[in-house]
C-alpha cells in the first residue's frame, strides 16, 4: 500500500475511537466515518510497518445501521464522531467499546450491560466553549476542527440544547462593535472564548478577554435574547489551552444561579463542574444513590464542588468528601450548610492520594467508597489504599474506559506490577470482585462513554473443620509428613514443561502462541494480546494437525483437560 493510493475494502470491526478497520494490500487501515460491513473506496494519508490511515472517498456499499448527520459541519468540526451511525447501533457500538477495552487493557472478562440509553440523541448538552478567534482578517466563533485549534465557523450546534442559535447571533453582533477574535499564533486580539451555560432555563454566561473590554454591546444583544441571565468577564493572559483565567469581574446578576438535584441545593457558576448532560446526570446518581445504603459511611473521592457527597450524606447518614481544589472544596462547605448537613458531610481539602488513608482511619462501621477521577483516573496509591481499605461496596465512575480498565485491573488482581510494570495476572487476588459494570451514554453522537461499576467486598462461603489429634499433650507426628506429601498440590504446569513434554514425546518443537490457540479452540477463556496494533501488524501461523494432537496430549498428560 502506497501513500495517496485509492483502494476498496470492506470494515471488519470498529476501534475503539470508532474508525472503521479495514484489511487490505497487506496493511490493517483505520478509517474514519465507516461502519463495519460496509464496503469502502478510501484514500490512503499514512502508511508505515503495515499500519495505514485512510479518508473515506465512497461508501460503496452502506451498512443498514448508517444514518444521516444532522450537522451540515459533520466531519469538519471535532465535536461529533459518530453522527453517521444509527442510534441503536451507538449504544452497542459503546457497550463493544468498555467490553473490549476491558478485556485488552485489564485482562478482565466481565459481562457488560447495554448501555444506558439517553431519550435526547440530539439537544442535550448545557454547556458549550465557543472559541473565538480571527481567520482572514474576520472574528469568527465557532468550534475546532479535530485534533486542531482551527475554528470551524457554526450559526447552531445540534448536540447543544434549543438557545445556543441565540449565543451565536449575539457574538455576530457583539463582533460589529469593534471588538476582534484572539490570534493564537501572533498574540493579538482581544477576546478568545464565550462559556454558556443553561442551569433550568437560566443561563451563565462568561466572557474571556486577554483584558478589560467593553462588555456594554454584548449585555444588550444578550437582554434581546435571554430572559434570565449572569454574565461574567474573565481574564486570561495565559498561553496555554486552559480556557478560564484566575481573574474574574461580575457584570450582569450574581456570576451564579441556584439548582436543586435529589433534594439538594446548590450553586453552580460559568466554572462549576456540573455534568453537561442533564438526563443523564440523572439517571447516573440516580444509579449510584441505588448502591448506598442507610447507616453506611460514604467516602467521595474526587468530590468536586460537594453535590454527590451530599446526596450521599443524606441517604446513608454520614459522608467524607476528599477535593484538591481549595474553591471546589470551598463551595462544598457552602453546600454543605446550604442543606443542613453540618453533622452529616465532613469536607477535606487535599489531593486524594494524601488524604485518603488517614479519613478511612476516621470511618467506623461498614463503608462504601465512590471514586469519580478526572480522565487520567486514579493515583496507584490511591488504587492501592482503595484495594487495601476493606469498604463493602466500592462504585467506580469514569469518562475513560482504558484508565478504568487499568484500575479496575489492579482492584480486582488481574493485573499485578512486575519491574515497574502493570502485568496480566493468570491467577487474581482480591478480596473484591465486579458486580455490575454499566455504560451511560452520557455524550450521544460522540464515541464517548461514560461508565459505572459497581464492586463488593468478597466474604467466604465455607469454612474448613480441622482435627487434631494429641498424643500425651503434644499433636501426634506419626505419618504427618507423608500425609502432608499425599496432599500437597501439583505444580502447575507450564508453557515452556508442556514445549518440553511434546518435544521428548513427539519431537515437535511448538511455539506458545499455538498451546495458547489449542487451548482456545477447546473453551478456555485466553487473554487477548496487549497490543492488539503490533498483532495485527504480523500474519500469524497455525499449529498442523500433529502439533495439535501433541498439544491435546500434553495437556491431558498435565491433567489441563
Amino acid at each position: 500500500m502506497e501513500k495517496n493510493g485509492i483502494y476498496e475494502g470492506c470494515v471488519e470491526a470498529l476501534s475503539g475511537m470508532g474508525e472503521g478497520i479495514i484489511k487490505t494490500e497487506g496493511a490493517t487501515v483505520f478509517v474514519p466515518f465507516c461502519l463495519t460491513g460496509e464496503k469502502v473506496r478510501f484514500k490512503a494519508l499514512k502508511v508505515k510497518d503495515g499500519i495505514a490511515y485512510g479518508k473515506a472517498e465512497k461508501i460503496v456499499t452502506p451498512s443498514a445501521d448508517r444514518a444521516e448527520p444532522r450537522c451540515p459541519v459533520f466531519g469538519k468540526c471535532g465535536g461529533c464522531d459518530i453522527q453517521h451511525m444509527k442510534y441503536g447501533a451507538q449504544l452497542l457500538f459503546k457497550r463493544r467499546s468498555v467490553e473490549n477495552t476491558l478485556k485488552k487493557i485489564g485482562g478482565i472478562y466481565a459481562n457488560v450491560e447495554d448501555t444506558v440509553a439517553c431519550a435526547n440523541e440530539y439537544g442535550y448538552r448545557n454547556k458549550c466553549a465557543v472559541p473565538i478567534s480571527v481567520v482572514n482578517g474576520r472574528t469568527v466563533c465557532g468550534f475546532y476542527a479535530p485534533h486542531s485549534h482551527r475554528i470551524v465557523p457554526v450559526g447552531d450546534c445540534a448536540i447543544q440544547q434549543s438557545k445556543v442559535k441565540d449565543v451565536f447571533s449575539a457574538l455576530e453582533e457583539y463582533f460589529k462593535s469593534g471588538v476582534k477574535g484572539y490570534d493564537e499564533v501572533g498574540g493579538k486580539g482581544d477576546i478568545r472564548h464565550f462559556v454558556a451555560r443553561n442551569l433550568g432555563g437560566k443561563f451563565i454566561f462568561a466572557l474571556v478577554a486577554v483584558r478589560r473590554v467593553d462588555t456594554a454591546p454584548l449585555v444588550k444583544e444578550l437582554k434581546k435574547r435571554f430572559e434570565e441571565f449572569t454574565l461574567l468577564l474573565n481574564i486570561n493572559r495565559g498561553g496555554s489551552n486552559v480556557i478560564f483565567g484566575t481573574e474574574w469581574h461580575t457584570v450582569v446578576g450574581s456570576g451564579f444561579f441556584g439548582a436543586e438535584e435529589h433534594g439538594i441545593r446548590y450553586r453552580a457558576g460559568a466554572n462549576t463542574f456540573v455534568q453537561v448532560n442533564d438526563e443523564m446526570r440523572e439517571k447516573l446518581y440516580s444509579a449510584v444513590l441505588a448502591e448506598a445504603e442507610e447507616g453506611t459511611t460514604a467516602v467521595d473521592l474526587y468530590s468536586g464542588g460537594g453535590l454527590l457527597t451530599a446526596m450521599l450524606a443524606k441517604k446513608c447518614g454520614k459522608a467524607y468528601g476528599i477535593e484538591a481544589v481549595k474553591e471546589a472544596s470551598r463551595c462544598a462547605d457552602e453546600l454543605k450548610c446550604e442543606n443542613g448537613l453540618q453533622d452529616k458531610m465532613f469536607n477535606v481539602c487535599g489531593k486524594v492520594e494524601d488524604e485518603l488513608e488517614s479519613v478511612l482511619k476516621k470511618t467506623e462501621g461498614r463503608k462504601m467508597i465512590v471514586c469519580d477521577p478526572p480522565r487520567k483516573g486514579m493515583e496507584k496509591s490511591v488504587v492501592n489504599a482503595v484495594k487495601n481499605s476493606s469498604a463493602e461496596k466500592i462504585v467506580l465512575i469514569s469518562c475513560n474506559p482504558a484508565t478504568l480498565a487499568r484500575d479496575l485491573g489492579i482492584l480486582t488482581g488481574t493485573l499485578t506490577e512486575k519491574d515497574g510494570a502493570l502485568v496480566k495476572c493468570d491467577t487474581p487476588v482480591s478480596d473484591y470482585e465486579i458486580e455490575k459494570i454499566t455504560p451511560f451514554d452520557m455524550f450521544p453522537q460522540t464515541k464517548h462513554v461514560e461508565t459505572l461499576v459497581t464492586l463488593f467486598h468478597k466474604k467466604p462461603d465455607s469454612h474448613i473443620e480441622v482435627t487434631v489429634d494429641f498424643e500425651n499433650g503434644k499433636i501426634k507426628k506419626d505419618g504427618i509428613i507423608e500425609r502432608a506429601e499425599s496432599k500437597k498440590p501439583k505444580e502447575k504446569p507450564t508453557y515452556k514443561l508442556i514445549q518440553k513434554w511434546v518435544e521428548a514425546t513427539y519431537g515437535l518443537k511448538v511455539h506458545t502462541a499455538y498451546i495458547a490457540e489449542v487451548k482456545r479452540d477447546l473453551g478456555f477463556l485466553m487473554y487477548d494480546a496487549p497490543n492488539a496494533v503490533e498483532e495485527l501488524k504480523r500474519p500469524r501461523a497455525h499449529p498442523t494437525p500433529k502439533m495439535v494432537e501433541a498439544i491435546k496430549a500434553a495437556l491431558k498428560h498435565f491433567e489441563i483437560i
